[in-house]
């Protein structure tokens, strides 16, 4: 056990977790931040379809994560839970909002119309959420002795409301691609439409947040400026990515705007991890000072050991087969 590096290991498979989850689920709250603006009914039936067989599977990394972060950094949720209980419960009220949606809308006749508005709601509060607890890890959390003392809205700045539209924009963008790779007809010409202005609006977030995060934390600033040549190799893929997305999206490609749009999630968020790295509670403590005991990290890695790969599989096979195009009148339900 003294040869591991367990909180290491633990931090890469919680980062390796949320990453699933935001390109996982990233797709499927896009296409509810969408909904509302859809051609017509059926094409909101369809956009339904496409994701009601993988929605739920794809929370399962919100779990693992959010589980293996609670046994191997149990400081991160005693100091994120008192910082963060406004923002988390909007996220989660989302999260139940959108699930419920699923199921009732398709039943629904009269009150269709509020199921819609609930899996759009609910999509979209979920994700500005997401985005300002991010722009919140960011800023940093005023912490003494290991307990958080700021207050109940000190998470809610001009930067998290920034960094929460530019998530939703990310999604609704992750969204559009999605329903060009699932869809047909006249839904996947409105999809190709709204793609690029969608683009635009994701990097016109992005330079903002680009410009104003080293002023956020002097050591973000220290952190980028003082390695230029290795960390900046990131945005650069990530300007690559969204060219690819351009490129394709004008030559009618169909799976190529969604891998790229997934490349550009990577890099950003390998740009985030490189920021605050190795701080999971910045300013002030890494992820060994905020480790649990060495011996229970090492009871929960081996059980990791046998549940993520059987994830992984049950992921893979339901993605397979639920493959190819959705049409009116087909789906899940």
């Amino acid at each position: 056990m003294e040869l591991l590096d367990l909180p290491l290991i633990w931090a890469f498979i919680i980062g390796f977790g949320i990453i699933m989850y935001v390109l996982m689920d990233g797709f499927d709250l896009g296409v509810g931040i969408l909904f509302p603006f859809a051609p017509n009914e059926e094409s909101r039936d369809v956009m339904m379809n496409t994701v009601a067989p993988v929605w739920d599977g794809n929370e399962t990394w919100l779990v693992l994560g959010g589980a293996g972060l609670l046994a191997a950094f149990p400081m991160v949720y005693s100091i994120f839970l008192p910082a963060l209980y406004i923002g988390v419960f909007l996220l989660l009220a989302g999260l139940i909002f959108r699930g419920v949606a699923f199921e009732f809308r398709f039943k629904a006749r009269t009150s269709r119309y509020l199921w819609n508005w609930a899996f759009a709601g609910g999509s979209t509060v979920a994700s500005f959420a997401q985005g300002a607890v991010v722009g919140a890890y960011i800023q940093g959390f005023e912490t003494a002795n290991g307990v958080y003392v700021g207050g109940a809205l000190d998470w809610l700045t001009p930067f998290t409301v920034l960094t929460g539209l530019g998530l939703l924009a990310g999604y609704a963008l992750l969204g559009s691609t999605w329903l060009i790779m699932k869809t047909e007809g006249r839904l996947q010409e409105w999809a190709y439409r709204i793609t690029l202005p969608l683009l635009a609006a994701v990097l016109a977030v992005f330079a903002i947040i680009s410009v104003w995060t080293p002023f956020v934390d002097e050591m973000v600033q220290e952190r980028w400026f003082s390695n230029l040549t290795v960390i900046w190799i990131l945005p650069v893929l990530t300007l690559i990515c969204a060219f690819q997305i351009f490129r394709s999206v004008r030559n009618r490609s169909e799976g190529m705007p969604f891998v790229a749009t997934m490349g550009l999630f990577i890099t950003t968020y390998l740009g985030l991890v490189v920021s605050r790295w190795p701080y999971v509670v910045p300013p002030d403590y890494t992820l060994w000072d905020a480790a649990s005991a060495p011996g229970s990290q090492l009871f929960l890695l081996i059980g990791l050991v046998f549940v993520i790969p059987i994830v992984l599989a049950y992921t893979a096979w339901t993605y397979w087969v639920f493959r190819g195009k959705v049409r009116a009148g087909e789906g899940y339900h």
